[in-house]
């Protein structure tokens, strides 16, 4: 049976020996990432900076491209417009703009912009202070995301293990944010689904290497530490390119034939991906280096046999 493999078997590349240059670099990237994140924060969209929330049944289906053009030429700020439900029923959501005064014009600019036989079934306001709620209640979700990760990886491996995925884990997240950052992306609620979904692969792509680690342990007690690292990153890199890359594809599809709203969401997704396979290859099983990783131990407290 024909089997693809990006990446042929016997590779020997050394992934540890470049642990401490690439660290390095890491670090200093990490650090730009903050520093802008810092100063420069974040392009806050509707849903946390604030706005007006339409839901409205349209007298026909509605080209969406060009209802999005024409509410966006208003000068009223950021307009996003989702489908929901029927294809006449839509979510539209307008910034809200500095000045107090601006937002009744806003509204009234809105409806005469979608015309009559409209039926608008909910105009709500959404404040600073429920945008400040929702990034509150955002970076909560992505720490408390974090711990439990951690809970589960202490728990089926080692303390170690846990310890080098979640450093991997903030990498990603603080690359992730400083790119959201530094480009001009907005960051709304979709964003924060994307970094958790970051967290997600990574972690599972980290514990497939973290399986074959802690079963090499078994297998070759008196390998080298760093030998055994390679020896597993090398023997799983077949697999770790080829979903990459199969969900890359997939990915990339919905990036350039989703349409607008779609390629906003799939964007970071595309880069959480690429960011997510390095973290789990260069950072969180090099890191295990540093820590004194020994095999699990079975309920009657012997070691597993060796099977080399």
């Amino acid at each position: 049976m024909f089997r693809l493999h990006l990446i042929p078997y016997g590779t020997k590349f050394d992934f540890v020996g470049k642990t401490r240059y690439i660290l390095t670099i890491v670090s200093i990237l990490i650090l730009t990432f903050l520093g802008f994140f810092v100063v420069k924060g974040l392009n806050y969209g509707i849903d946390f900076q604030g706005g007006y929330i339409f839901e409205v049944k349209m007298p026909e289906i509605p080209n969406i491209e060009s209802l999005r053009s024409s509410l966006g030429n208003l000068g009223i700020g950021e307009v996003a417009i989702q489908q929901f439900g029927n294809l006449d029923d839509l979510s539209i959501k307008v910034e809200r703009s500095e000045e107090g005064e601006n937002q009744t014009i806003a509204v009234n600019k809105v409806k005469n912009a979608l015309g009559e036989g409209v039926i608008y079934k909910r105009i709500e306001t959404v404040g600073p202070k429920v945008g400040a709620e929702l990034v509150s209640n955002a970076i909560k979700a992505v720490i408390f995301a974090l711990i439990a990760m951690l809970c589960y990886i202490a728990v089926r491996f080692e303390w170690q293990f846990g310890i080098c995925a979640v450093v991997a884990l903030l990498h990603d997240c603080i690359v992730m944010f400083g790119l959201f950052s530094i480009f001009p992306m907005e960051f709304n609620e979709m964003s924060i689904t994307a970094i958790l979904l970051t967290a997600s692969y990574s972690i599972n792509d980290t514990v497939v290497i973290f399986d074959r680690i802690r079963e090499n342990l078994g297998r070759y007690k008196s390998m080298p530490l760093k030998d055994l690292i390679n020896k597993s990153l090398n023997e799983t890199l077949s697999r770790t390119t080829l979903t990459a890359t199969t969900t890359l594809l997939a990915i990339l599809a919905l990036y350039l034939f989703g349409g607008k709203v779609i390629a906003a969401f799939s964007l970071p997704i595309l880069i959480g991906i690429v960011i997510g396979t390095f973290s789990s290859i260069f950072i969180a099983c090099p890191l295990l280096t540093f820590l004194d990783i020994k095999p699990k131990k079975r309920k009657d407290g012997k070691e597993p046999a060796n099977i080399a």
